[in-house]
Parts: C-alpha cells; sequence; structure tokens
C-alpha cells in the first residue's frame, strides 16, 4: 500500500523544478539485490504494436507491490529468517502505455497457487520461502504477466506516511476505538495513522473477512491519493517534503526503479486523480480447504483469472473492465 503511494508520490511531481527532490526522495529509498537476476524463465517483455515504431512507443508497465510484516529482511540478506515473512497485500498495479489510467489487482494473500519448487500453497508463502525472487517467479508463472519492478513496505511505515499526510478521511459504519480514543461512525472521518492501520487490519469482525479487508487497503490508497490531489500536497514543499521523506523511508525496491523509470513513471502517470485508478480483486471462486483440510484458502477462478491477465498484457485491461467486470471484486465507492 504504501509502496504504492510511493510511486503515485513520484509520478504526481510536475516536471521542472522538482528534479532535484526526485533525486532526494529516490536516494532515500533502500533498494534490494536485484530480485529478477535468478529467475530461470520469464513471460515475455511487452513489444509495440506493428503500427508504431518501437522508439516512438511507451511500453506499459507493471509492478508488484507488497505489504509486509518485514521489509528490513527483504533488502538485508543477512537478516533474512525463512519461514519468518509473509505478505499480507499483494498487489499487481498495470500502467497502460496511453497514460489515462492506472489499475490495482490484489490477490489475496491466501490464494491456493503452486509456488515453484515448493508444490501448491498460500501464495504469501511465496515471499516466505523466497523472499522477493520467489514472490516474482511465483506471480509470474500465476498470470503470465512480466513484473518490470518490485516494491515492499511495513506495516509501522503505514503509520508513518498516514500521519506525514495529517490522516486520511474514511468513511466508517461503526465506531472505531484505538489506545482509547473513539472516532465515531460517519462520513469521511479523519483517521491516524494507528487509527488507520486498526481499520485496514480489521479481519474477524467483517462479513467477507480477507476479501473486505482487502478493500480496506484499496479504499486506504484511494483516500490518500485523493487527499494528495485535493490538497495538492505534491505542490507545495512544506507538505510535500515531510510525506515524501516519510514515503522514502518506507519502502524498499528494485534496483531498476531508478531515476529513469521515475520519469517514465512521470509521463504515465502524473495527470492520475483517484477517479483514474481502477481497483479490484482478481477473479475467485471464494474459499475453501487446502487438499489435506488443514488450512483455510482461497480458491482461484482460473479461466477468469486468465482472460483477465489476458487483457494485462495485452494492455487492453480498460476493455475487459468495461464488458467482463462482473468478473472481478470491484472496490465500490464507499467501504464501510
Amino acid at each position: 500500500m504504501i509502496s504504492l503511494c510511493l510511486l503515485v508520490g513520484l509520478a504526481g511531481i510536475g516536471l521542472g523544478g522538482v528534479w532535484g527532490i526526485q533525486q532526494w526522495l529516490a536516494g532515500r529509498v533502500e533498494k534490494i539485490d536485484d530480485p529478477f537476476a535468478a529467475l530461470p524463465t520469464r513471460p515475455p517483455a511487452a513489444t509495440a504494436p506493428a503500427d508504431v515504431a518501437e522508439d516512438e512507443w511507451d511500453a506499459p508497465m507493471n509492478l508488484l507491490l507488497l505489504g509486509s510484516d518485514s521489509r528490513i529482511s527483504a533488502g538485508d540478506p543477512s537478516q533474512w529468517q525463512a519461514g519468518a515473512q509473509r505478505t499480507d497485500t499483494i498487489m499487481l498495479v498495470h500502467l497502460p502505455a496511453d497514460g489515462e489510467a492506472a489499475y490495482v489487482m490484489s490477490i489475496p494473500r491466501d490464494s491456493w497457487v503452486d509456488v515453484p519448487g515448493h508444490g501448491q500453497a498460500k501464495i504469501n508463502a511465496a515471499f516466505s520461502y523466497g523472499g522477493a525472487p520467489l514472490m516474482i517467479q511465483t506471480v509470474e508463472q500465476l498470470t503470465g504477466v512480466r513484473i518490470d519492478h518490485f516494491a515492499i513496505a511495513d506495516f509501522e511505515s503505514f503509520v508513518a506516511i498516514t500521519d506525514a499526510m495529517g490522516g486520511v478521511r474514511i468513511t466508517l459504519d461503526t465506531d472505531l476505538t484505538v489506545g482509547g480514543t473513539t472516532v465515531p461512525a460517519g462520513k469521511h472521518q479523519l483517521l491516524s495513522g494507528e487509527q488507520a492501520l486498526r481499520w485496514v487490519r480489521e479481519r474477524k469482525t467483517l462479513a467477507r473477512g480477507d476479501f473486505d479487508r482487502v478493500q480496506r487497503q484499496q479504499a486506504w490508497i484511494r483516500a490518500m491519493v485523493a487527499r494528495m490531489r485535493n490538497e495538492g500536497t505534491l505542490s507545495n514543499p512544506v507538505k510535500s517534503v515531510p510525506f515524501l521523506r516519510a514515503v522514502g523511508d518506507s519502502v524498499a525496491t528494485d534496483p531498476g526503479l531508478d531515476d529513469g523509470v521515475m520519469s517514465q513513471l512521470q509521463n504515465m502517470a502524473r495527470n492520475l486523480g483517484s477517479n483514474d485508478i481502477a481497483f479490484f480483486t482478481v477473479p475467485t471462486n471464494g474459499t475453501g480447504r487446502s487438499p489435506d483440510g488443514a488450512q483455510s484458502i482461497v480458491v482461484l477462478d482460473q479461466p477468469a483469472l486468465d482472460e483477465l491477465m489476458t487483457s494485462v498484457r495485452d494492455d487492453a485491461v480498460d476493455a475487459f473492465l468495461a464488458t467482463r467486470s462482473d468478473l472481478v471484486d470491484v472496490l465500490p465507492p464507499v467501504v464501510e
């Protein structure tokens, strides 16, 4: 979640007079060892349409964003402990070549998939077994989509970045009590970082469990983007520097997400508002049990998932959503 705000923040900085800020921010972001280098096979990279010259075409971009309980272990192999880290948030972000939209696709953490070298398991186990490289390999194998860049943040950072924005406005259908302070139910309630984290991570009291929690994660991103745009956070140095500092200190990315990619992100998403970002969960057939009956899992709707991912590879997600949105769990206008 925080990873996406980093990318939105960088893309939203206008050109001219801010290149120094961008370089300063990029220098603060932790870089992990190249997670793509050891992948044995990969889906093909996107190519220009037949009627467009390669040098006149901006390729679409796919980013894998994770929220984990341990960002440091991903960036410092000496601290890695197999089995000690899992990812509660898994999002595939597709930025089309025309720069007119963005698509944020959540993959439920309990999705039952094939993890290369480990057999069938919940998808978040891939990060636990093998860190960023195995998670990327697992997602690429599942989707057939080539991941261009990777970013990960921990949940403690969630609090810092929300507070750096001055809080986030969320609609609450019930009172929210955190640390002895109660925010009453109502529309557009201002939540602090700790309060927002509690709201986002709640699961047991939600009617659809993790499916509703995923939508709360998406709603937080949408609310943060809306606040950045509506309040001009990124055009005001007094507001932007604390926010971007918090974001830069919260995220680790692959080393390829460099100044050149940042400029590409600017060009692709500089005019995006919160209404231009579509949030949805990939197709599923609900929940079930693992073959041994020991684990509650999410069962993916593989034919529908394949259809969605074909649209990602073809840079045609807009057309997919126009005709097949019934196959995905789209974020509604208000999440309670």
